[in-house]
């Protein structure tokens, strides 16, 4: 999409970080954007950015072949804020000297203002910040001032106001800095005087334009899933091109209780859009019979749907784009020079494997957009609560949380336990403090008294974790009460099933899916 917002560019150098700071300067209304550390400064002039954030790194500055910014960045007449690393490579650059002291700094501390700068206005002296670093500025290029300290970090906060070059030794980005979003504002809105613009309203109306300039008299293709991101996208083609778009809807099987039908309902009801159904469950089921390894299950389910997936789109039509549901972080950590979690996004999470003679052209119309903003994109479009804070639910569905053979019965079952315990935490008030709840039939059968005769019936396990990108997880603590209606109400309506267990494992060591 064209850009027509100011904007702030983030220089990553490898930080785990970079997003969120990305993320933290959009929350402000600002357009953020992330770049490799070696981008060139003709490159960044062609962005025109209103300011430049140097993210921190895991590398040391002393270190032969750490990452380097062009030094003719600093030629550009542009603000540039310097975070941790980010802080030391621009001193280092601009003739100051970074050592390796004896005492580290690693988590919280309290800075010591000394001076007044637009970049702590309105921040309290002795205010949180969060270290993590163990190189420190020993000594400052000439120009710059120290603005504030620590006990043990002589240059916590550092600048030179006429150049409109700043540096700070913390992560204000993250939640233990208590006014760290204070300082990023101070920097975005104040320093760089960006114009605050950037919000999903204006979006909507951007990509309309940009949609329909792209597609023209074309036909757009959707894989429909009815998860978050392939649901937005959807809606959003279809508010600027109309019966132009054609979704097609895979039913492979194991979807979760009610979910095909709510499809359906939504999407070619309720937003009328062109809709190509295909009920695929009985030929997932037949290609999945006697088949029990997992990754065997995930090809198995992949490679059908897109043999499916694709039978469909010959039945609509010349088509000449597909939709994709690629978010920004699968752009950036695909182009990064250190890689990334999403450098090789899964195949079941977008339509892959489709013949290339298709010669279609993608549309990708949420590519510059990170999750959270994509949900507030749903809810402006209209799209229903409940679907638009959904948790990550598997490409292959339920065939992998069906522990061992998937049959019709046991996914029935399966669907059963499911819909009762994302029913139970919604009503305790849960939902939106778990990263992802899920149930998992297991291939085991355990004895049971139910209704004073004996019974021998199979075994789930109900998991529920928190997380801010997958990478790591930890078990929620569900409350027992929550727990034992869970396991009252399973064990009472799922005919299946006669123990309910609960998983308190982390990742790592485990995954948070068990296939």
């Amino acid at each position: 999409m064209e850009q027509k917002h100011d904007t702030v560019i983030v220089l990553d150098f490898g930080a785990q970080y970079s997003q969120l700071i990305a993320r933290r300067v959009r929350e402000l209304g600002v357009y953020s954007q992330i770049v490799p550390f070696n981008t060139s400064a003709e490159e960044i002039k062609k962005i025109a950015p209103k300011g430049i954030i140097f993210s921190g790194g895991p590398a040391s500055v002393s270190q032969e072949g750490s990452p380097r910014p062009d030094k003719e960045i600093f030629s550009l007449g542009i603000p540039v804020l310097g975070i941790c690393y980010g802080l030391q490579v621009m001193s280092l650059v601009l003739g100051g000297h970074v050592t390796c002291p004896e005492k580290k700094e690693y988590g919280i501390a309290n800075i010591n203002i000394l001076r007044e700068s637009k970049l702590l206005k309105g921040v309290s002296n002795l205010s949180q910040v969060w270290m993590s670093h163990g190189d420190s500025v020993d000594k400052i290029p000439e120009g710059f001032v120290t603005v504030a300290d620590t006990p043990n970090c002589p240059y916590t906060v550092v600048e030179d106001s006429k150049r409109s070059f700043y540096g700070v030794q913390f992560h204000p980005e993250v939640a233990h800095s208590l006014d760290g979003q204070k300082m990023l504002s101070n920097f975005v809105l104040d320093i760089c005087n960006a114009k605050a613009d950037w919000n999903m309203g204006n979006f909507i109306n951007e990509a309309i334009e940009s949609i329909r300039k792209e597609v023209g008299d074309g036909q757009v293709l959707c894989g429909l899933s009815g998860g978050v991101d392939s649901s937005v996208a959807a809606v959003l083609i279809h508010r600027a091109i109309g019966d132009k778009l054609v979704c097609v809807f895979v039913n492979n099987g194991m979807l979760r209780k009610n979910e095909a039908q709510n499809v359906l309902d939504l999407f070619g009801k309720h937003f009328n859009m062109r809709l190509q159904y295909a009920d695929a469950e009985d030929a997932f089921l037949s290609a999945l019979k006697g088949k029990t390894d997992p990754e065997d299950k995930r090809k198995t389910i992949g490679k059908l749907f897109v043999d499916t997936f694709y039978n469909e789109a010959r039945k609509c039509g010349d088509i000449t784009h597909l939709a994709q549901g690629t978010l920004y972080p699968d752009i950036v950590e695909s182009k990064s020079p250190f890689g990334g979690p999403t450098s090789t996004i899964k195949s079941h999470h977008n339509v892959g494997g489709l013949p290339e003679d298709l010669k279609w052209k993608l549309l990708e119309p949420l590519k510059e957009l990170f999750k959270d903003e994509v949900r507030e994109l749903g809810r402006e479009l209209g799209l229903p609560e409940e679907l638009v804070d959904r948790h990550p639910f598997p490409g292959p569905g339920l065939g992998v949380r069906c522990i061992g053979e998937v049959t019709k019965e046991r996914l029935d079952t399966l669907r059963d336990v499911d819909a009762i315990f994302i029913d139970e935490i919604r009503k305790a008030g849960l939902y939106h403090e778990i990263w992802q709840a899920l149930a998992d039939l297991l291939p085991v059968k355990s004895v049971g008294v139910q209704g004073d005769e004996r019974t021998y019936r199979e075994v789930c396990t109900l998991r529920a974790v928190t997380s801010q990108d997958a990478m790591t997880a930890d078990w929620y603590h569900l409350p027992y009460d929550v727990m034992q209606r869970c396991a009252s109400r399973i064990c009472n309506e799922v005919k299946g099933v006669n123990r309910v267990l609960y998983d308190i494992t982390s990742k790592p060591p485990a995954t948070i899916e068990w296939e």
